[in-house]
């Protein structure tokens, strides 16, 4: 008997990896988070699955369900949405397996970032304007920020920042950023990237309405020079004089064939 952690996806039913969707219909249990992972992925489930929404399940209650399955021998598919390596509250679960000996493996989904990106039709990271990704959120209810991970900290870096679960306090992430950035960055928020609702809103740091994030939790705020620049070097990769190992160039490669 195994957990297979699944991550599954930014919205749409088929950004899923293949291996998420053949062990979603090998387990004869699932668990999913409903209020962000949508129904669609549960028809990969095999007949008389027992199909479970933990929305409003505590800790303790997943557990309970996990450990009657192991009881039983039977495999659990527990969906997450997006990926499993951030903020997807996975952690304390697996804690928990251990603790108790239950075998569990994890299959990486697609994060809402690059989801996000992709609507957008942008690379985050260009030569000569920025080469880092930072992915951050602000203070919850649910976890705070630790000391040093500050918006103001990340921003004097320059690099591009995916801000999550934030929307709704973005008025104070639009005035904790201008300073940093300036007034003229841009700055794109995507609410349910991938999903038919999805909804895009572009603008500056300075001529962004902070009232479209009232009443939403989930949209994705991107900030950063890289969003839509045109001005920026192109990649030495591809360059027709540079050296690499699968295109040799000169009378003394690098990488001679």
């Amino acid at each position: 008997m195994t957990v297979h952690f699944i991550g599954a996806g930014p919205g749409a039913a088929d950004l899923i990896t293949l291996r998420g969707r053949d062990l979603i219909a090998a387990c004869p249990v699932c668990l999913y988070a409903g209020s962000l992972v949508p129904e669609a992925l549960l028809a990969h489930c095999p007949p008389g699955a027992r199909i479970v929404n933990t929305a409003p399940f505590s800790l303790d209650q997943i557990l309970e369900e996990i450990t009657a399955a192991h009881a039983e021998g039977k495999d659990v598919a527990r969906l997450h949405s997006g990926d499993l390596s951030v903020w997807s509250a996975m952690g304390e679960q697996l804690r928990r397996l251990r603790a108790l000996e239950i075998p569990y493996d994890v299959t990486p989904g697609v994060p809402a970032f690059a989801a996000a990106a992709a609507v957008l039709g942008a690379e985050l990271t260009l030569p000569g304007v920025a080469q880092s990704l930072v992915l951050t959120r602000t203070s919850g209810r649910a976890s705070a920020m630790p000391e040093g991970e500050t918006l103001e900290n990340f921003a004097r870096t320059g690099a591009t920042l995916a801000i999550h679960l934030s929307v709704h306090v973005l008025e104070q992430v639009l005035s904790r950023l201008t300073p940093e950035y300036g007034a003229d960055c841009p700055v794109a928020v995507v609410f349910r990237a991938s999903w038919p609702d999805e909804k895009v809103v572009r603008a500056t740091l300075g001529t962004l309405d902070p009232a479209i994030g009232v009443g939403e939790r989930t949209a994705l705020i991107l900030v950063g020079p890289a969003l839509g620049a045109e001005e920026f070097d192109e990649s030495r990769l591809y360059a027709g004089d540079y050296d690499r190992r699968y295109r040799p160039v000169g009378h003394q490669p690098r990488f001679p064939e």
